[in-house]
């Protein structure tokens, strides 16, 4: 998770296990737009096996206990945002159902990734192989509920798509205005508070360079604008605003 940057730089602010794990949030988020429900990205899901579980130290996904809390159930989503196709963002598209066959968890769900995206999830190199799992969305497209996007894009009044492809090939980003607020979910390219320093760059990105300036771009706006910015895999930090303190910038934490 912190690249090149060496553990003796961050190992008095993040706890690990004995594996050298760390605890990782998988965080989603739901808007609602015009009567519709909006949910970005949707967790690993329910569908790995025991010993993935094990070796990822993965806990039960809370997605629908998250929806459910809010009145919600996944029929009452109308359009999904995948940040990405990495199986921790996009696990939870589909599901087993009684049958055993997959289907989109979301059966009335459009669900919007770039193409890129697409096209890299569906052809990775080895090095990205065992971060793409077609179990995950190609039942999606089956079911006729994909729709691609190409390049930034407005998914609905307010909310906007923009293309950070540091992380992976069609990352997006996600951005939403409404009233004086504009919520900024951030994907991979800046995935926990950590990273926010310019050098803490996963060793999962393809382009670490690209994501670079990337963060300097995200980051300088985020600050001029006031952005809340919601983080993937927050864990005790989800969410905050950045604020100026002579020359230097910090992050404000909210709960969420």
């Amino acid at each position: 998770m912190f690249g090149q940057v060496p553990k003796t730089d961050w190992e008095t602010s993040v706890s690990t296990d004995r594996k050298n794990r760390m605890t990782l949030g998988l965080n989603c988020m739901v808007l609602q737009i015009q009567g519709k429900n909006v949910l970005v990205d949707t967790g690993v899901g329910s569908k790995d096996n025991d010993r993935e579980k094990e070796a990822l130290g993965l806990v039960p996904s809370r997605l629908m206990k998250g929806l459910r809390g809010v009145g919600l159930t996944p029929k009452d989503i109308n359009a999904v945002i995948l940040t990405h196709l990495h199986f921790d963002h996009c696990g939870g598209c589909t599901r087993l159902d009684r049958a055993g066959d997959l289907v989109p968890t979301f059966p009335k769900a459009t669900y919007y990734v770039q193409r890129k995206c697409w096209e890299d999830a569906n052809n990775p190199n080895e090095r990205f192989r065992n971060s793409h799992r077609s179990d995950n969305f190609l039942p999606i497209e089956e079911r006729g509920q994909l729709e691609m996007l190409d390049g930034d894009s407005e998914v609905f009044p307010g909310l906007h798509v923009a293309v950070t492809d540091g992380h992976a090939e069609g990352h997006q980003m996600v951005l939403f205005s409404h009233g004086g607020e504009r919520i900024a979910f951030l994907g991979d390219i800046i995935p926990t508070h950590h990273h926010l320093n310019l050098p803490v760059i996963s060793a999962f990105d393809y382009s670490p360079e690209g994501t670079l300036e990337q963060k300097r771009d995200i980051i300088a706006s985020a600050e001029r604008e006031g952005w809340l910015l919601v983080f993937s895999h927050g864990h005790d930090v989800k969410a905050g605003y950045l604020d100026r303190r002579g020359r230097n910038t910090y992050l404000r934490p909210v709960e969420m």
